[in-house]
């Protein structure tokens, strides 16, 4: 398969920063530049440049153009010690570097949400969770991810575990699922007990092995781009865009579980598999867990526009088991700006100790 123009102008700006032909803080050529120099669109040299971006090679500045990371800047994706296809890690810190919620901030919302709802908070929420916290979510996912959705497209549910099973039941069992080796054990228990034997892919440096990829026969693969629990790989731009091209050959779904994305240091958050596909074949998970407590077990599921029919059909009789009181507590969270403040201080802090 023929490399596409973009991933080889990306390809060929990496290799002159990574061999210093390009030195922190230089300017590249623009888009249009870039275009004209490749004889390409400028919408293709353009994704080159958001690729370059995503991986920490360059920063964007408005009305300058883009220029070199540098490392006081920017977490910058380096080489590792062998030179290949499985050749640069994202440099990342420890979870023990990370603050809690403010307590304060949260306590203090708990009580106007009770002062303000009353008795609405005993209420059961509907199925796919209260329209509020859907709103909220939406807004906060097109702000922090480029993630374009409606709230109709989100359902709520009580942890990442029980909306494995939910997808399980809405995707079906048949035609096989892939994860990824070494992976979150919690994953394949869940798909266990839903009667699936999930099939391992082997990991590289930046994400799933390309052979093992190629080799499967899975319908639905199951990853985690940022910072795969327990090998600590986050998944590069170029594989990214590998499993999206995986996914495009035929009826197949990649389950994109984000967790803990939130505090990548880079300035500007890795971008969604969710968002980056032209597709409607990813479907997006996420949790409260990390960015708010453990103890939060609320979790959220993004649906494709094209699959929230069979969602109705098939599972949207499923009760959504988290409280209203903390669908409204979480809510508030978002739409007050608290949650993204909390996340911009953590990720300020972890700059700070880079």
């Amino acid at each position: 398969m023929k490399t596409p123009a973009y991933q080889q102008i990306y390809q060929s700006i990496r290799e002159r920063i990574r061999e210093g032909n390009y030195m922190p803080g230089a300017r590249l050529p623009g888009k249009r530049v870039l275009a004209e120099q490749n004889g390409v669109s400028v919408i293709t040299a353009a994704r080159a440049l958001e690729m370059l971006e995503d991986e920490g090679y360059v920063i964007a500045r408005e009305r300058s153009g883009y220029f070199v990371a540098d490392p006081a800047d920017v977490t910058v994706i380096r080489p590792a010690a062998k030179e290949n296809e499985e050749s640069f890690r994202t440099e990342v810190l420890s979870s023990a570097d990370m603050d809690g919620f403010p307590f304060s901030v949260l306590a203090g919302t708990m009580r106007r949400v009770i002062s303000e709802k009353g008795e609405a908070i005993l209420v059961k929420s509907p199925n796919q969770g209260l329209y509020t916290l859907r709103k909220a979510l939406a807004g906060y996912l097109s702000r922090e991810r480029a993630m374009d959705v409606r709230p109709e497209q989100i359902v709520i549910g009580a942890g990442a575990e029980y909306l494995y099973g939910l997808i399980v039941n809405m995707l079906g069992k048949e035609g096989g699922w892939a994860i990824e080796d070494p992976s979150y054990e919690k994953i394949e228990k869940v798909y266990r007990l839903q009667g699936i034997e999930p099939e391992k892919l082997r990991m590289a440096a930046d994400g799933i092995r390309s052979g093992d990829l190629k080799k499967t026969k899975a319908k639905v693969l199951h990853v985690c781009p940022y910072r795969s629990y327990p090998s600590d790989i986050s998944a590069s731009a170029e594989k990214k865009e590998e499993y999206l091209r995986w996914a495009a050959q035929g009826e197949r779904w990649i389950v994109e579980d984000d967790y803990e994305s939130e505090f990548d240091v880079r300035r500007k958050p890795m971008e969604t598999l969710f968002s980056r596909t032209r597709n409607e074949n990813v479907i997006y998970l996420n949790t409260f867990s990390r960015t708010i407590s453990p103890a939060v077990r609320v979790g959220y599921m993004v649906i494709p526009e094209g699959l929230i029919e069979r969602y109705q059909e098939r599972i949207g009789f499923y009760s959504c088991a988290v409280p209203a009181f903390e669908q409204y507590v979480l809510a508030e969270l978002l739409d007050r700006g608290d949650l993204e403040r909390h996340i911009h201080r953590v990720r300020r802090k972890l700059r700070n100790k880079l």
